[in-house]
């Protein structure tokens, strides 16, 4: 008579501790990764949002509306024929806590805040927006701006001081 062996099925302890190694060694390394891409694309959203207003701002400038600045004008509000309207919207990643809204503009939703405007009588204008609610700790701290500038001669440029690694391209300090 032959007798059968038992083959043992399953993980050793050791094969178990090696993956459990690998796989804290793989979260180690992308769990900061991911929290940079987060940052980085919320400066880039915010980027975006106040650079949205450039052209509005353009026009006001060639319309000579260089008077009051106004976020977002409630719809029954009669602007001055000198103010300009922006007609931003609101961000979860800008700061609300200082003049959230410009002018006669609506209040924003709580949490949201909207770049600040500001323009020259002789057409040069800059568009700030501050850090926070939303965004990253890294972003609030400071808390970090975003400003695009334009010149007398309509040149817009982007600086930040939010951290470099931050930064996206065409906008550095």
């Amino acid at each position: 008579m032959m007798m059968q062996r038992k083959v043992q099925q399953g993980f050793t302890l050791i094969e178990l501790m090696i993956v459990v190694a690998i796989i804290g060694i793989l979260a180690a390394t992308a769990i900061p990764q991911y929290q940079t891409y987060i940052a980085k694309s919320q400066v880039a959203r915010v980027m975006s949002e106040a650079g949205n207003l450039k052209s509005a701002v353009d026009n006001c400038i060639t319309d000579g509306r260089t008077g009051d600045v106004d976020s977002n004008l409630d719809a029954t509000a009669t602007p001055d024929v000198n103010d300009c309207n922006v007609a931003a919207t609101s961000s979860t990643l800008i700061d609300s806590t200082e003049g959230a809204a410009q002018g006669d503009g609506a209040a924003p939703q709580d949490g949201q805040g909207y770049p600040q405007v500001e323009i020259e009588d002789d057409g040069s204008a800059t568009i700030i927006a501050t850090f926070g609610n939303g965004a990253v700790a890294d972003l609030k701290t400071g808390p970090s701006t975003l400003t695009w500038t334009r010149d007398v001669n309509g040149t817009w440029v982007c600086t930040s001081d939010a951290p470099v690694k931050y930064r996206p391209r065409g906008c550095e300090n």
